[in-house]
């Protein structure tokens, strides 16, 4: 038993295509996925502390770097039947969760498996770190979204993505850095210039204007 398969299995992350089924202009991996959402965590983290939050950053950047790693057992499930019903996104989770405490049982050496059972647990829980995962991981998702539909994909479900994406992030709207995002990063990204981009930000002012009329 070694940190080998462990290190080896860091390379099939690169071959997981996200959003499988649809046509896609640039294709994403769990792996760049997983770089991503990291760098997304680390600038809102870096937000959380110039507004006078703590951060524990060992956990944000474990959290955020893992996140995804057990989709290497059952793949990207597309997000529509991921959510389909409560009970199957439960069960879906219970498996990740045994076959990836499996894995660090059988191959990851006992002196380490205290640190790789926590890291390949799930990250996005009620704690700060926990919270600005959730959002990371959104703040990308829109992003590929955004791309595609720049890119003029026809596909509507890349604008069903970013809706939902979108109001995952308003409903954290109580930290200081979905805040910062709402108020000075999103601008920006309407600001691009695309084909939809009228009914893009149409899109995004119906999402946020609904949110502040039920606060």
């Amino acid at each position: 038993m070694g940190m080998h398969q462990y290190l080896q299995s860091l390379s099939n992350l690169e071959t997981i295509q996200r959003a499988p089924g649809f046509f896609k202009y640039q294709n994403h991996s769990v792996a760049a996925h997983s770089f991503k959402v990291a760098e997304v965590a680390q600038f809102l983290g870096d937000v959380e502390e110039h507004a006078g939050q703590k951060i524990d950053w060992r956990s944000l950047y474990e959290k955020a770097l893992n996140h995804d790693y057990n989709e290497r057992f059952i793949g990207d499930i597309k997000t529509p039947v991921k959510y389909a019903t409560p009970t199957l996104r439960t069960m879906l989770a219970d498996v990740e969760h045994e076959l990836s405490q499996n894995f660090v049982h059988n191959e990851i050496p006992e002196e380490f498996q205290a640190a790789y059972s926590r890291r390949l647990s799930e990250g996005k829980d009620d704690t700060l770190e926990g919270q600005i995962l959730s959002v990371a991981d959104k703040v990308d998702l829109l992003y590929e979204s955004f791309g595609e539909i720049q890119k003029g994909n026809p596909e509507p479900v890349y604008t069903n993505i970013y809706q939902e994406s979108l109001k995952t992030i308003v409903a954290f709207k109580v930290l200081a850095s979905v805040q910062y995002f709402l108020k000075s990063v999103l601008p920006e990204m309407l600001a691009e210039p695309f084909t939809n981009q009228d009914q893009l930000q149409e899109l995004t002012h119906q999402i946020l204007s609904a949110t502040q009329q039920s606060e």
